[in-house]
């Protein structure tokens, strides 16, 4: 049976980037893995006054990553970090205290950037963040997608091939890091 993966995309951009890495990971995954496309789109801003009656949006977002057997974080680097779309669901998935709804996931980080440092810096803040209301953080091998901007054609499709081996290795490593933590 395949582990469901919530594969949280960290950008809200009709021709985002991280949404293609997001669907070209899906296509190369291992068959062991089934990832669900979960954009932000919609989900309102934390706000801890609201946590006694959360909103709709929240539930389900919690609700979505709570049925997921890991989660896996596509995201862009804005600013030399995470975009603030991206922070707000780890706010909104992470509470109420003690009952985040990342715990005991087996988490990946894939950043991307059309530039040359390939978002490292916001799979760096990532990985700071996380610890303590996360399962464990896949920390091999790491990946920092460089030069996306013209790995996509105008359908959506990735056209190069480079990544194309990039993805699918990472992608099979994260199956196997999955595998030993959800057995």
């Amino acid at each position: 049976m395949a582990h469901t993966v919530a594969v949280v995309v960290g950008s809200l951009r009709k021709e985002s980037f991280s949404l293609k890495v997001a669907h070209a990971l899906a296509k190369l995954a291992p068959p062991s893995l089934k990832l669900e496309i979960v954009t932000l789109h919609g989900l309102s801003f934390f706000n801890q006054d609201l946590e006694a009656t959360p909103p709709a949006d929240w539930v389900s977002f919690r609700e979505t990553i709570q049925k997921s057997d890991a989660v896996l974080f596509v995201t862009p680097e804005y600013n030399r970090s995470i975009p603030g779309v991206l922070k707000n669901a780890i706010d909104v998935g992470s509470r109420p205290p003690g009952k985040s709804s990342f715990l005991g996931r087996p988490i990946g980080i894939v950043a991307n950037s059309p530039g040359a440092l390939g978002g490292v810096c916001a799979a760096m803040n990532l990985k700071q963040s996380l610890p303590g209301y996360s399962g464990p953080i896949m920390q091999q091998p790491e990946i920092y997608l460089n030069g996306v901007g013209d790995a996509f054609d105008d359908k959506g499709n990735l056209v190069k091939e480079a990544l194309e081996k990039v993805l699918r290795q990472y992608a099979d490593a994260f199956a196997a890091w999955v595998d030993k933590h959800k057995k």
